[in-house]
């Protein structure tokens, strides 16, 4: 199977934390999970908390590290050129397209989504919403994640699969 990106778009911190913490949860590492948002988006989330909640050494698990990726969008990379700010995977390919004259779409569609879609994420991110990728190990990996990421309030969650899913039960 090819990797998967698995995106979605999260209108909170609280719900975006949500959904890192499930997937971590099921096995992922915080370095293989993508979030990105712009810079008033992260003035407004990351700031106005997330740095208080990191450092209480009480959280622990998969949720003390949704709080760790969260702070660390205050130190990860900045593309200015695109207004936005990125921690994990999708660094790499925002930094390769953000000199590019493609503008926000055109980075998004070198992380490797689709442009219609990429085209509701950033309208999404122009309005404060936080955009979560993960890249599936496998077909059934990237449902769960999709599942994850609707359960979890995303909204234009990128599924490809059917619509009635076998693993509904299981989260």
């Amino acid at each position: 199977m090819k990797v998967k990106l698995v995106t979605g778009l999260l209108q909170t911190r609280a719900d975006a934390e949500r959904a890192v913490e499930r997937v971590m949860s099921c096995g992922y590492r915080r370095d293989t999970i993508s979030v990105v948002m712009s810079h008033a988006a992260r003035d407004q989330h990351v700031e106005s908390g997330t740095s208080a909640k990191a450092a209480d050494v009480g959280r622990g698990g998969a949720a003390g590290a949704a709080v760790v990726t969260f702070a660390a969008l205050g130190t990860s990379a900045a593309f200015p050129g695109l207004g936005l700010v990125a921690a994990g995977p999708i660094e790499a390919a925002l930094a390769g397209a953000a000199s590019a004259a493609g503008g926000l779409v055109g980075a998004l569609v070198a992380a490797g989504i689709p442009e219609h879609r990429a085209r509701v994420y950033e309208t999404g991110l122009q309005q404060g919403a936080i955009l979560v990728g993960v890249h599936a190990q496998s077909q059934r990996d990237a449902e769960i994640l999709e599942m994850i990421l609707e359960y979890a309030g995303a909204e234009n969650v990128r599924s490809d699969t059917a619509l009635k899913r076998p693993y509904d039960s299981f989260i």
